[in-house]
């Protein structure tokens, strides 16, 4: 489905972190996926969301087909006909008309049990969640769907009552506590392993307000000032530099 790693940027040595959102995720997909139904994950920018579901996806492979699909504007139904189209890696030219369409898709996925992510949602609206629900309810489906999505795919989700009332499970996704800074970032990348947790604490209440995107790219930045200085570890002195590239 994907490449083992999901970091947002390049960073030798980091870690995917057990987190308590992604043990949740875990349990959500799996009972998800077993009972062939559909679920939302949603939450901010940058909290990990996608690189969880993937991580948790991507251990049901080889066992569940996966597909991913992503959503950059605001597609039509027939968009959403053609990217499935492409996903389901169907041989031959994508027929002209719905109807046709529709059957040849039902058929396809009556073949066997698969799995839909459908990540950056949020991008999805009613026509297009509509027409997923569409699919998911032909009895011969084997579907199981798991949207991931901002904000706003949790809101037009909650506006389309034949959908909503369908989710089997909604999932939010959070900022990182205080608490679970300092126990996770440690373990997110060696550069944090021997840090000083005040250095910590300070640099998620000043940059990365426990986003992990952030996270990734001041680790990113605190690598490069470690090269640069030829110092040995992380102190606040190195972080306010970091700090400068994210204002």
């Amino acid at each position: 489905m994907t490449a083992a790693t999901y970091q947002y940027v390049d960073l030798p040595d980091a870690s995917v972190v057990t987190t308590r959102a992604l043990l949740t995720a875990r349990e959500n997909i799996t009972d998800t996926v077993a009972a062939r139904a559909m679920m939302c994950i949603h939450g901010g920018a940058g909290f990990g969301k996608t690189l969880a579901v993937n991580t948790c996806l991507r251990a049901l492979e080889p066992g569940e087909d996966v597909r991913k699909i992503t959503f950059r504007a605001r597609p039509t139904a027939r968009a959403v006909r053609y990217e499935l189209f492409t996903a389901l890696d169907l041989a031959g030219e994508p027929p002209r008309h719905p109807s046709e369409f529709d059957r040849l898709l039902k058929t396809a996925l009556a073949e066997r049990p698969r799995t839909f992510l459908v990540d950056e949602a949020q991008w999805l609206n009613g026509e297009a969640f509509e027409y997923f629900r569409y699919l998911w309810d032909e009895p011969s489906t084997q579907l199981a769907i798991v949207f991931v999505g901002g904000a706003g795919c949790h809101t037009v989700l909650r506006r389309e009552p034949m959908l909503s009332s369908r989710v089997f499970i909604w999932q939010q996704f959070t900022r990182l506590t205080p608490d679970e800074v300092l126990e996770v970032i440690p373990l997110f990348h060696p550069v944090w392993a021997d840090a000083d947790p005040e250095d910590i604490a300070f640099a998620d209440s000043h940059a990365a307000h426990g986003n992990f995107r952030a996270w990734a790219q001041l680790t990113a930045h605190t690598l490069t000032a470690l090269a640069r200085t030829g110092r040995a570890r992380v102190d606040q002195k190195l972080l306010r530099w970091a700090f400068s590239r994210l204002a």
